[in-house]
């Protein structure tokens, strides 16, 4: 049944080339038998008959093979026997070898004793990525070395270069009966109207790091060294990779690439309505603007993620999908729209060989391609492509904002103005607006820089405005612009995303800490450019591997950076998702614990790295870091500490095997210290974490690393009541999954082991009173160590836990579940744990030390609770409160 199937394909795809594409009739007549091979055996057989086909030179013979792998790649193609990657990688690929082979011919007829060297033909475009369609050009740039470069003795090493250019050119480009092999387009070189057509490297690499325009660097996230000289080639692009590859994001290349693509939508005015005449190519949605949208996205986030700097489109929107930099469903839908533009292009190019991207207007020959595709008529191929234009379009046109608003250059217009925004203190926001303008900040003195700002200035003075304190939220922005030593990029950023100017403008007023992380690092904004930043996190596993991958290969001090970098990166990302309420404060919590838990994972396997090259293993040894406190119950807020024990298992006597041999103990100990220390040290980019290891046994006074043996021990005969308190959130990070569950055993018998259900209940109320005498609440909103909060919600839970021993697990919400199930707490526990710890989260980005937010901040605190104004929200809050308060009085006074 399916050779039926595939045999009726093929023969419905000769049919449909005979009947429809003149080209391929007059082929299909030329090569009789590749056309038999086909019907037989298939698309290779036909592909691997066009490669052998002859001639009496190299010209005619790359001719012919041409013209034959055309018939052999379209009859493929209107078979569905091979997708648009096959096709454009065939195609691809021909082009390359002949272009290697053209060359060659050309250096060896002018100097036959020497091999062809010194110089080198990079691809670039379709070519350059490998995705070549049916009919089109091979951009090229042509690059020599004089110091390899063979000539004759009377020839400069330019003119011989260029010799050898033309000659390659002609025995591309010239027509016979045979047709052609490919045309030339050298037009992506620097300044070809004044250049040649063969560059010296040197120059080149000059001209590119110096003064290449930005559309220059999205030509060359596509290029390839492709025939020729490939090793000279390939120096070439690695030599030029920073100026591709920008860690800091270049947002003047962004406007430019758009602005070169809306430029293309008026000069072909003509192709931009969809319907019969539409440019496939050039057109609103198509296919070029499909391919700037994904090199945007790759020049944004490339610089600092190789990863995502695929040169195939289609490579590049699967890659920028997976690494979460694209939302998947926007990845899907332009994908799918590229492969459907770039097929169509095929058939209108199928029909007569010609480099035609729009559709015909003559309703005759549009259903005639409409027929080759295989469709019922004109009608049902345009139904097809319209919603997929659509999209594309959709998505390119959101990449810049084309409004333009300037305030007032007059001071009495100005201050009319600002007052009429909101400000209360006009002539405190006038003196910050003027000091700005004055160009005394190094990130304003450029013309380019101050337009750009003027541009961007109004939505974030109205955003401004409307906050809760705009004087104090004008001196953090004056913070940042005096710390970028070049603001051009921040301020088109802004200027052009006037959501990120509003997102900015919410952080300055109503979130401290963002603002000052962004005092910090102004570049952290860089990472909120695309909708991909309010996706959901990853999950810690697949953060800590996303970490390691990207410090792969660096060396250790480099490597901490970056990983400390994307943690920073990553933890504010969540705070702006925090507070632009794209997620629940609870799903943020547990967001914010599993990057710290990633950045645990990560950090720790690349500090063990570099201390074993100097200390070795400890054969049979393995080290866990524990993770108490709300990292254990995976509730960590903006704020939070990460509580840690750090527990080792080795053999008795073991010692390392490196250079510098250590007793298991001391090593381990070690290790946990320069661990801690990568987590905790500040760097440039500001703190990442502080830690806090007085939990472990003995507190401060004992080891930083212990045993399993001795913490068992510990535990079941030394320790406090406190002490089993806290390890009832206790949850091991690090380690193999078989030691993390010889861990999760241990803790659980310790918590099983039999106890004194008095006694527990009394020393956890004497610790209770304890912590209440020397952290006594931040004020009246201290909803985690006031009367009723989340302290003595923990406090009921894991007494309640120590007694019954119901309910063993380090998350609050599925302890409460268990201890519900067996009625030992009632329903109500679980909501109100949610709301305290909602509000908690929010606060602790939003409020003060004391937890009283701004009056002008409480509606938006509210909100982002689930409540609609802040009385309401104080209302339940009251209520959950007084219930928390009764249940830990209950778990005190119970005689159970």
């Amino acid at each position: 049944m399916v050779v039926t199937q595939i045999a009726a394909n093929r023969s419905d795809a000769l049919k449909r080339a005979e009947n429809h594409a003149p080209f391929l009739r007059s082929a299909m007549a030329a090569f009789p038998d590749l056309v038999s091979g086909f019907a037989a055996e298939g698309s290779d057989a036909a592909v691997a008959k066009a490669l052998e086909m002859p001639g009496e030179t190299v010209g005619e013979r790359l001719r012919r093979r041409r013209h034959a792998l055309a018939l052999a790649v379209a009859l493929a193609d209107l078979s569905g026997e091979q997708p648009l990657e096959w096709v454009t990688a065939k195609l691809s690929d021909f082009a390359d070898a002949a272009m290697d082979e053209a060359l060659r011919t050309a250096m060896l007829e002018r100097m036959p004793e020497d091999e062809p060297r010194g110089l080198a033909i990079l691809a670039l475009g379709k070519l350059g990525s490998r995705e070549l369609n049916y009919s089109s050009d091979v951009d090229l740039v042509m690059l020599f070395d004089p110091e390899t470069l063979p000539r004759r003795p009377r020839d400069e090493p330019g003119e011989a270069a260029v010799r050898y250019g033309r000659r390659f050119i002609e025995l591309m480009q010239q027509r016979t009966h045979d047709g052609y092999v490919a045309r030339v387009d050298m037009r992506l070189r620097p300044s070809p109207e004044v250049t040649p057509i063969a560059l010296p490297v040197d120059a080149a690499i000059s001209y590119y790091e110096s003064s290449a325009l930005p559309w220059e660097r999205a030509a060359f996230i596509r290029a390839r060294a492709a025939a020729g000289d490939i090793r000279l080639g390939q120096q070439f692009l690695g030599e030029i990779k920073p100026f591709i590859w920008r860690r800091a994001l270049d947002f003047g290349a962004i406007q430019e690439i758009r602005d070169i693509s809306l430029r293309i939508r008026d000069h072909y005015a003509q192709g931009q309505a969809f319907g019969p005449g539409f440019d496939l190519k050039r057109g609103r949605g198509g296919i070029r603007e499909a391919e700037f949208f994904t090199q945007v996205q790759q020049l944004i986030h490339g610089g600092r993620e190789p990863e995502l700097r695929a040169p195939a489109t289609l490579d590049a929107l699967d890659v920028l999908s997976k690494s979460g930099r694209l939302e998947a469903d926007v990845a899907g839908a332009l994908a799918d729209a590229y492969r459907a533009l770039r097929t169509v292009e095929h058939r209108v190019q199928m029909i007569e060989d010609r480099q035609e991207h729009r559709l015909p207007s003559d309703p005759a020959a549009l259903e005639a391609v409409a027929q080759l595709d295989g469709r019922g008529g004109a009608e049902e191929l345009l139904a097809m492509l319209a919603p997929r234009v659509e999209a594309v379009g959709v998505q390119f046109d959101g990449l810049v904002s084309d409004r333009e608003e300037r305030l007032s250059n007059d001071p009495d217009i100005l201050r009319r103005e600002l007052g009429e925004m909101g400000f209360k203190e006009v002539d405190e926001a006038f003196r910050r607006v003027s000091d700005w303008r004055s160009g005394r900040a190094r990130s304003l003195r450029s013309p380019a820089a101050l337009s750009a700002f003027e541009s961007m200035l109004p939505t974030l003075m109205k955003a401004v405005a409307a906050g809760p304190d705009p004087i104090s939220a004008l001196n953090r922005f004056g913070d940042i612009i005096d710390k970028l030593s070049s603001g051009v990029n921040l301020y088109r950023l802004l200027g052009a995303r006037p959501k990120l100017a509003d997102l900015l403008a919410l952080i300055l007023t109503h979130a401290p800490p963002l603002a000052e992380q962004l005092g910090r690092r102004p570049t952290l904004l860089d990472g909120l450019i695309d909708e991909s930043s309010f996706a959901p996190p990853p999950d810690a596993g697949a953060l800590a591997d996303r970490f390691l991958k990207a410090v792969r290969d660096e060396p250790f001090d480099l490597a901490l950076d970056r990983i400390r970098r994307m943690v920073g990166e990553r933890r504010f990302a969540l705070g702006v998702q925090l507070l632009a309420a794209h997620r629940d404060p609870i799903v943020i919590a547990e967001g914010y614990s599993d990057l710290a838990e990633a950045a645990i994972v990560a950090l720790s396997e690349v500090v063990t790295q570099e201390f074993e090259k100097t200390h070795g293993r400890v054969p049979g040894g393995e080290l866990v870091v524990l993770g108490l406190g709300r990292l254990g119950g995976r509730a960590l807020t903006h704020a939070s500490d990460l509580d840690l024990i750090y527990l080792f298992d080795a053999p008795d006597g073991a010692q390392s095997d490196g250079a510098k041999a250590l007793p298991a103990t001391d090593y381990y100990n070690r290790l946990a210290s320069r661990i801690g220390a990568a987590l905790g040290t500040p760097t440039a980019a500001g703190p990442l974490y502080d830690v806090d290891t007085r939990l472990r046994p003995q507190g401060a006074q004992g080891m930083l690393a212990v045993s399993m043996a001795a913490f068992d021990h510990y535990q079941r005969h030394e320790a406090w009541t406190w002490e089993h308190m806290a390890l009832c959130r206790a949850r091991p990070l690090t380690g193999s999954e078989e030691i993390k569950a010889n861990v999760r055993k241990r803790i659980c018998d310790i918590l099983r082991a039999p106890a004194d259900p008095v006694k527990v209940r009394a020393d956890a109320v004497a610790m209770r009173e304890e912590m209440a005498r020397h952290k006594p609440p931040a004020g009246a909103l201290d909803i985690k160590l006031g009367e009723g909060g989340l302290v003595d919600l923990e406090f009921a839970v894991h007494t309640l836990q120590l007694t019954t021993h119901v309910g063993l697990d380090p998350r609050l919400e599925v302890a409460l579940e268990a201890l519900v199930q067996a009625g030992r707490v009632d329903a109500g526990a679980d909501p109100d744990l949610r709301l305290l710890s909602r509000l908690l989260v929010v606060l602790r980005l939003v409020g003060t030390k004391a937890m009283e937010p701004a009056e002008q901040s409480r509606t938006l605190v509210a909100s982002l609770c689930g409540f609609e104004d802040w009385a309401s929200l104080l209302a339940a809050v009251d209520v959950a409160r007084q219930r928390v308060a009764a249940r830990w009085a209950a778990v005190k006074g119970s005689d159970s």
